[in-house]
């Protein structure tokens, strides 16, 4: 491995880690990032970088992060590369809000005085935005616009091994399917952890090599990247609907936070199913008690489908900066994992 040194800068949105890395010490070719993500996954350098970050014992199972791109023109401030201990995703919202923290507070965009700051940023994909709140220097809060999100099936009948279930399949971003936990005998409670990664992890397995898990329009965006159950939890008193999630996404991966693309897929899903009614927000919780707020803010349509433009709120936080170093006679480089 070539790489001695790679500087980091570690955020969280509700719980969920989002490692940075604003200069990449290996070129990520590509003429777009659609285009670099695809090239990626079988690129060995930016791969072992991946893994050098993610794997143990720099990171863990569940880490997640970005490499800062060229945008894919002068209309985004930049790109990012999204990867994870699988390999490189197509979306993610709570790394958006990230970003759009560290964008502000690093200077690298320029606080708008009006204490709203648009941080255009190309991903895989597509173009979304983070509106950046600020309150007397201090990011308060990030909007995340997603791209459009629609709704692919409804009512899909598959056979698991806790009994017979119905998911909805649900794109915003990223596809996903959606499963009311208490259908397969469980809730969205960290004391079940196990048995939602394990059936959340079989949903995918089943659906996979099935016409759900394709994108209507782009071949690259193709796959189940997660299963999102979920607990209904009513509405409150203005009208807004709320519920608890837990997403598992790539192999076994559980997001802490109500996970972002994940979020705009669950609004369009709600939103089609007329559940989530025109003006409400939908109060969006993790397993871990974090929250995202989630509206409604567009129309449009994709091809044949009715999408709405969902924006999803919350905060993301620093942690931590850090040097990573590579040691030529480490045996164990670039890492492991143990699940």
């Amino acid at each position: 491995m070539q790489i001695r040194t790679v500087d980091c800068v570690d955020y969280h949105t509700g719980g969920e880690p989002f490692r940075i890395v604003a200069e990449p010490p290996v070129p990520i070719p590509g003429d777009s990032v659609a285009d670099r993500r695809v090239r990626a996954i079988g690129d060995p350098a930016v791969d072992e970088l991946r893994q050098m970050l993610c794997f143990e014992p720099r990171g863990h199972a569940d880490m997640f992060g970005g490499f800062i791109t060229p945008p894919d023109d002068t209309g985004a401030d930049f790109g990012v590369l999204f990867w994870h201990k699988d390999g490189f995703s197509a979306a993610c919202g709570h790394g958006t809000i990230a970003l759009g923290v560290w964008a502000v507070a690093s200077g690298r965009v320029g606080a708008d005085t009006t204490g709203v700051t648009d941080v255009t940023i190309d991903v895989p994909s597509g173009r979304v935005v983070a509106r950046v709140h600020t309150d007397a220097g201090q990011v308060t809060g990030v909007d995340f616009v997603s791209v459009p999100s629609y709704v692919l099936a409804t009512g899909v009948e598959i056979e698991t091994s806790r009994g017979r279930a119905f998911v909805d399949i649900g794109y915003g971003g990223s596809i996903y399917a959606h499963l009311r936990a208490a259908d397969v005998g469980l809730s969205v409670d960290p004391g079940n952890v196990n048995e939602l990664i394990a059936i959340g992890r079989e949903v995918k397995s089943l659906l996979v090599e099935t016409p759900y898990a394709q994108h209507p329009t782009d071949s690259r965006l193709d796959g189940i990247y997660g299963t999102i159950l979920f607990d209904e939890l009513g509405e409150n008193a203005d009208g807004d609907l709320h519920q608890r999630n837990a997403t598992v996404f790539a192999d076994g991966e559980l997001d802490r936070s109500p996970c972002g693309s994940g979020s705009a897929s669950r609004v369009a899903v709600l939103t089609a199913h007329g559940a989530l009614k025109p003006g409400k927000k939908l109060l969006h919780d993790s397993i871990v008690g974090s929250r995202f707020t989630c509206s409604v803010t567009g129309e449009t349509t994709v091809g044949a489908f009715d999408a709405v433009i969902p924006t999803v709120t919350g905060m993301a936080y620093p942690f931590g900066s850090s040097r990573f170093t590579v040691d030529p006679r480490d045996p164990l480089v670039p890492g492991f994992v143990l699940r």
